[in-house]
């Protein structure tokens, strides 16, 4: 569902994104993409109930959960887990999510759902665009279960043939639709993410 240690990055020369994470204590650059898209639309709130789909290796968990505060709840979803953190995290692909058990986890249901899900890349761009598109849609169909009427939905997508359909699938969803590709993006990446604004 997420990247992970296998091999050689291709992106692993450091930026001053990647050195400012490590400073302040995240796991991954992709918090600043995060907290771009937090300052832009003030999707978190203190006490939210929050889904992250793709939570490996944390970064996106921890900014959460320093927002939402301790009345607020997390649950975590990926093939990994993060460590250190609080929250609940179910170590599974978002294909396997028991809707029952995770409504049980939030306490409720979400304010909230995030999803930073990407494939195993692989290089073949049209193939992984196809896949990670595919992730997004699952992240859409659990966060249309999930979420509260006024709650948002925020989701990785690669750009390409299937980006444009995808982000007019979410529009009737919600009141406002935006589309962003935060400074924290690599210059050659082909990802921007989609933000649903209140759920109808």
């Amino acid at each position: 569902m997420s990247r992970r240690r296998r091999g050689k990055n291709p992106y692993e020369k450091p930026d001053r994104f990647t050195q400012e994470a490590r400073l302040k204590g995240y796991p991954a650059r992709s918090v600043f993409k995060l907290d771009e898209i937090q300052r832009r639309t003030n999707l978190l709130r203190p006490g939210h109930r929050v889904v992250d789909l793709g939570c490996y290796p944390g970064s996106w968990s921890k900014y959460a959960l320093q927002v939402i505060g301790r009345r607020g709840r997390l649950v975590g979803i990926d093939l990994e887990a993060p460590e250190g953190l609080r929250g609940t995290y179910l170590e599974q692909g978002v294909e396997d999510v028991d809707l029952s058990e995770l409504r049980a986890a939030l306490g409720g249901p979400a304010d909230l759902v995030l999803s930073d899900m990407a494939p195993a890349t692989t290089g073949d761009r049209f193939g992984d665009h196809v896949r990670q598109v595919a992730l997004a849609e699952q992240g859409l169909a659990l966060a249309l279960e999930l979420l509260v009427p006024g709650g948002h939905f925020c989701a990785k997508v690669f750009d390409g043939e299937g980006a444009h359909a995808f982000v007019q699938s979410v529009r009737p969803h919600f009141t406002r639709t935006r589309r962003i590709k935060p400074e924290a993006t690599r210059g050659r990446s082909v990802e921007f993410f989609v933000v649903g604004l209140e759920r109808r």
